[in-house]
């Protein structure tokens, strides 16, 4: 592996230049008690940064709505001292050449009362369900709508103004944004409900507000999924028609990057193609696509859904692997892609692959989520 790898080449999207395709994908740590980036916070993506990813993507940070957090010590993206401790994350990171953007997170009905910061609370969301048939918190007026539309809207103009290269907000994993998605979550009889383009209303106002306080050249990732935490199985759009029906008013609102999560970044994702959901969402919009899914595991992980995985997880860790990435973006099915467990455990991830030091990578674990930096 070497700088002529397409995986190690840079590539320029927009105003964004980054040095090389790999993407720290985001990770939830709760390691920011206050809600705000200390220093071990700063150390930890600054070793990421040193060790040559091209863009951070940083863990989920709650916008400034009151039922926007669902999880202790996360960081916000709102408040004086969480702005100041991100400002200080962005400049270590700059400082080792690295490149890196927020995610945006509203976590809607997965937030359960008694969660920071008050915990009266409620969760907010579509239709008061966290999945079919499981109540929780309020279903969202209009001026919930609103309010959460302009905390977005603010969060990614605070994020420009300290000094982020990019945002993304998180439209994925059955938060709040993709419960206005997902049919299961979203049972409206408003504009904002009903068939899938009517679905993406509330994510497009979202889009059209962030674009509106960033400008026409600051780029705005959305994060989105077929699966959900309330349901591995669960799909927005069973036909590439339908996938782009769902795409486009989001493409049209001011996207200018798709990160496309999957469970397993090799699975196809229609019959008839071997194209997974990154190579599909490039062909229906022309838009630039992060891939992602199981990057860097091995087969001595054991998945979410307790089964083993099999031997094609071993996903960036066996040289196969790695050059059909290599070969895909190659051969432009996607731009970039996201490493995410792998890169918690082993900050080095990238320069290894890239020097072909791929017997001194480590095997993720479940104690690595208390790796300080």
């Amino acid at each position: 592996m070497n700088t002529e790898n397409p995986l190690f080449q840079p590539i320029q999207l927009g105003p964004l230049s980054l040095q090389n395709r790999i993407v720290m994908a985001p990770m939830t740590r709760t390691f920011s008690p206050g809600n705000a980036p200390n220093d071990l916070v700063v150390a930890y993506y600054e070793r990421r940064a040193e060790n040559e990813v091209g863009l951070i993507i940083t863990e989920g940070t709650p916008v400034g709505h009151k039922a926007a957090n669902g999880y202790p010590r996360v960081p916000f993206m709102h408040g004086e001292k969480a702005l100041a401790g991100w400002k200080k994350v962005v400049d270590a990171v700059h400082a080792k050449g690295g490149k890196i953007a927020p995610q945006l997170w509203h976590v809607g009905a997965v937030r359960k009362e008694g969660t920071e910061p008050d915990k009266s609370v409620p969760g907010y969301s579509p239709s008061g369900l966290f999945k079919p048939g499981k109540e929780n918190g309020i279903a969202m007026s209009q001026q919930d709508i609103d309010e959460v539309v302009e905390a977005f809207a603010q969060a990614a103009e605070d994020a420009k103004e300290i000094g982020f290269d990019a945002v993304e907000i998180h439209g994925a994993h059955g938060y709040l944004v993709d419960q206005f998605f997902w049919a299961g979550s979203n049972q409206r009889t408003d504009e904002y409900g009903g068939d899938l383009p009517s679905r993406t209303k509330f994510a497009v106002e979202i889009i059209q507000a962030i674009r509106k306080r960033v400008g026409d050249d600051y780029p705005i990732i959305l994060r989105f999924s077929q699966w959900k935490q309330q349901d591995y199985s669960a799909r927005l759009a069973e036909t590439p028609e339908e996938l782009k029906a769902f795409l486009m008013p989001l493409v049209d609102a001011g996207v200018d990057i798709f990160h496309c999560s999957t469970r397993r970044f090799w699975e196809k994702e229609f019959e008839g193609s071997d194209m997974n959901l990154a190579g599909w969402t490039k062909e229906l919009t022309g838009k630039p696509v992060i891939t992602v899914g199981s990057v860097g595991l091995d087969s001595s992980f054991i998945d979410e859904d307790g089964g083993s995985l099999d031997m094609s997880d071993k996903a960036g860790v066996e040289s196969g692997s790695i050059q059909q990435l290599s070969d895909r973006v190659g051969k432009n099915e996607f731009e970039l892609v996201a490493v995410g467990r792998a890169l918690l455990q082993d900050p080095e991830w990238v320069v290894k692959v890239k020097n072909n030091r791929l017997d001194e990578l480590q095997d993720f674990s479940k104690e690595s989520l208390m790796q300080l930096v």
